[in-house]
């Protein structure tokens, strides 16, 4: 069965140059939101493009934006200044970086890297690398709770538990039959939610370390977002082309949502309450309003779109592009 990593491990030639900002219109939406949403999404745009180089699939941030090279030769994680739309560092890590989370509280950044097993620990004033952390095995997504200051890394058959204060392995949960991948927290609930490939998601108590529900969900199932103000999930099914919709407390599946094709990344601007799924398969994003359920534009990004991540503060959504780039949204 193809996954959602196969389906993004691409040989994608090194770009030739600089990618200049570029601004592009929005497909018609397939449907408009009541209330104030409507005026957003009609402005909805590509604000820029930002050149990173080398293969990015995943991406996190918030004040700032950390984009791994997950599939170049670089092992490097490029930051970008969100004001800025341009790349201010690029910080040396392991061996094929894969997924990464922010720690705002802490500002600590985690990268997860495959080619070694291990966990770079970045410092966010100096973004140098603080701590490398052993883990072992194939490393996948990885989430930070900020309440608790752990952080969760999916790995082949298992996920890993970190202590963000002396960046040891404390715990690590076996799941049988399972193949992670995506992995996001709820830090008000304690929950952190764990896309298996192989069309579940599983639910973890982040208190007692134990799997509280599995969850029917798509086929392929790939990246997982949540949003803790409405303490709901969204999670991409790659092969069903939808999004599923989790309630938090009732650990049900409330709306499959038709996107683009082959969805990868998701994630969730919780100021909005607008979500955005990118789809590897036709270079384009959904943003989705959370009130209605309903895909309300849909917005050409870069080549093979991967990761999102969402800057809240200042309404801007960034999309990793296997081709190189990042794509900023603006106005969703």
């Amino acid at each position: 069965m193809k996954c959602p990593r196969c389906a993004l491990i691409l040989s994608v030639a090194a770009l030739a140059g600089l990618v200049p900002a570029t601004t592009t219109p929005a497909v018609a939406a397939s449907a408009q939101p009541a209330g104030n949403t409507t005026s957003l999404i009609a402005a909805c745009r590509v604000a820029a493009t930002i050149p990173v180089g080398g293969v990015p699939m995943w991406i996190a941030g918030n004040y700032r934006i950390y984009v791994p090279d997950s599939e170049g030769p670089g092992n490097t994680v490029s930051v970008i200044g969100a004001r800025r739309n341009r790349v201010i560092a690029s910080i040396p890590v392991g061996s094929a970086p894969a997924g990464v989370a922010v720690d705002w509280k802490t500002n600590r950044i985690y990268v997860a890297n495959r080619g070694d097993g291990t966990v770079s620990v970045v410092n966010g004033q100096t973004e140098t690398v603080a701590a490398t952390i052993p883990v072992g095995g194939f490393l996948e997504g990885v989430a930070a709770n900020w309440k608790t200051n752990r952080i969760y890394v999916a790995q082949e058959r298992t996920v890993a538990v970190i202590s963000g204060q002396t960046n040891t392995v404390t715990a690590t949960l076996p799941l049988t039959g399972v193949a992670p991948y995506g992995v996001a927290v709820n830090p008000w609930t304690n929950r952190i939610y764990v896309a298996n490939k192989f069309g579940t998601v599983l639910v973890i108590n982040g208190q007692t370390n134990k799997v509280v529900a599995t969850i029917p969900v798509g086929t392929a199932p790939g990246f997982v977002a949540v949003n803790p103000n409405t303490n709901t999930i969204y999670v991409t099914n790659a092969q069903s082309n939808t999004v599923s919709v989790i309630n938090g407390q009732t650990r049900t599946v409330t709306a499959t949502i038709p996107v683009g094709t082959e969805p990868t990344g998701v994630a969730v601007n919780r100021a909005t309450d607008v979500i955005y799924a990118a789809n590897v398969g036709d270079n384009t994003v959904s943003v989705i309003n959370g009130q209605t359920n309903a895909v309300v534009a849909t917005i050409p990004v870069g080549l093979r779109p991967g990761g999102v991540a969402v800057n809240w503060k200042i309404n801007r959504a960034y999309v990793a592009n296997a081709g190189g780039t990042v794509s900023v949204l603006a106005g969703c």
